[in-house]
């Protein structure tokens, strides 16, 4: 330019358009480096939002596998306090619920907030999240089935529910009768071994007692068989305890065979000291004192004498039993008699037995009368049959053989005198 080159523009403008294409290449380079650096920094939040992701989506991914886990879980109860447990904790279960969906839209809306930036600035993203394989559908799949557990988890609960508190009312139910039932059962047992041992009014009159007891416990039988129908229930509910009562139905059923066969067992013995009364002709006043006797040395009111007891009473009675070899052979002797199957106890009516033998003096006629007429039931005369039937086969033939017959009114065929035949038997006519 300076030299007025002719050409001078020409070279200007091509120094010129090197000039600007120097210029624009700073410039592309300067764009590219913004850009590259923006990318950088696109890159980077994308970055921390796929780890802020991955952090938050691992621990809420395990909550609601462990909460379907919970959810399906077969529960096991037996009382309506472990079914109430359950609820209660299924309900605060429940109350997590909300937070936890606050969660999962978070968790979700982080997912979005990058999907917003590549579409926003075209960032060309390659591949998934690097920190996590749980991906927003998966964490929304599982949500769904969690809700969809609960409230059959709801309905099971309240079933449940229901089903134990039927059978809270069938333990009640079962339980209120049990405890009335189970000390009846006690009681009744305990009147009836005082009938047996107290001595109030005749045998006749305890007799008379048992029978009324007898009659009672009968009438009672109905209570049981209610009590049997509500242990059906309560066994087919798979119910296996019961706290409002200490008794089972096998502690009823036992006690109540027990009360049944003692009635039968006592009732029996005073029929027997009956017999045995009016056999030996023994009066009221020594049926009270033999009964005196038994109890003072039944120490432990068990209703039998064992062999001390009986031995204590023997001595007491009078009878010579030292413990010496004479003495020890006596009450051998004794024992025998008493307690002939050897079970180690005697019995009020083997004693009264005893007693009656070595304390009778030889029977009169009236008495064996006596005894024949209860034989006869009450009537004049006695039959062969009846004979045979009451008394032993050597003792039945022997009267047979020498009863005259009887010839009263009220004779039947083949009746037997039996009022002569005792008079005879002791002296006071002849055969």
């Amino acid at each position: 330019s300076e030299l007025d080159y002719y050409d001078s523009p020409s070279v200007n403008a091509r120094c010129q358009k090197i000039c600007d294409q120097w210029d624009n290449l700073g410039a592309l380079t300067q764009k590219r480096r913004e850009a590259l650096e923006r990318t950088e920094k696109l890159l980077e939040t994308i970055d921390q939002l796929y780890l802020e992701y991955a952090k938050r989506a691992a621990p809420f991914n395990n909550w609601m596998e462990g909460a379907m886990e919970d959810l399906q879980d077969t529960f096991i109860v037996h009382t309506i306090e472990e079914i109430q447990g359950l609820t209660t904790a299924h309900e605060q279960f429940k109350a997590t619920l909300p937070d936890a969906d606050k969660e999962r839209q978070a968790i979700l809306g982080i997912h979005n907030e990058v999907s917003k930036i590549v579409q926003t600035y075209h960032v060309n993203m390659a591949g998934t999240n690097p920190y996590t394989t749980i991906t927003p559908h998966e964490i929304n799949g599982k949500w769904e089935h969690v809700r969809q557990l609960v409230p059959r988890r709801d309905q099971a609960l309240m079933e449940e529910h229901a089903r134990q508190q039927q059978n809270e009312r069938l333990r009640k139910q079962f339980g209120a009768q049990a405890n009335v039932i189970g000390p009846w059962i006690q009681t009744k047992m305990e009147e009836i071994g005082r009938i047996s041992i107290e001595m109030h009014g005749t045998l006749e009159d305890q007799l008379n007692h048992l029978r009324q007891y007898e009659k009672s416990i009968v009438n009672y039988k109905p209570k049981i068989d209610q009590l049997e129908g509500d242990h059906q229930l309560i066994q087919e509910a798979l119910i296996f305890d019961n706290k409002h009562t200490n008794y089972t139905m096998e502690h009823i059923r036992v006690g109540w065979e027990q009360l049944l066969t003692t009635i039968a067992r006592t009732i029996n013995e005073v029929e027997n000291q009956i017999l045995t009364r009016d056999a030996k002709g023994i009066s009221q006043e020594q049926m009270n004192e033999f009964r005196a006797s038994f109890n003072h040395f039944d120490r432990d009111h068990s209703g039998t004498l064992g062999p001390e007891e009986f031995k204590a009473c023997l001595i007491s009675l009078g009878y010579d039993i030292g413990n010496d070899a004479q003495g020890e052979a006596e009450f051998a002797r004794i024992m025998s008699i008493v307690d002939p199957n050897r079970l180690g106890v005697v019995t009020f009516q083997a004693f009264i037995d005893f007693m009656s033998r070595e304390t009778a003096d030889t029977d009169t006629a009236d008495q064996v009368m006596a005894s024949f007429k209860i034989l006869a039931g009450d009537k004049n005369y006695i039959t062969v049959d009846e004979l045979r039937r009451e008394l032993p086969p050597d003792q039945a033939e022997y009267c047979i053989a020498r009863m005259a017959p009887y010839n009263g009114r009220d004779a039947v065929p083949g009746a037997l005198d039996y009022m002569s035949f005792s008079t005879a038997l002791y002296g006071e006519s002849d055969l």
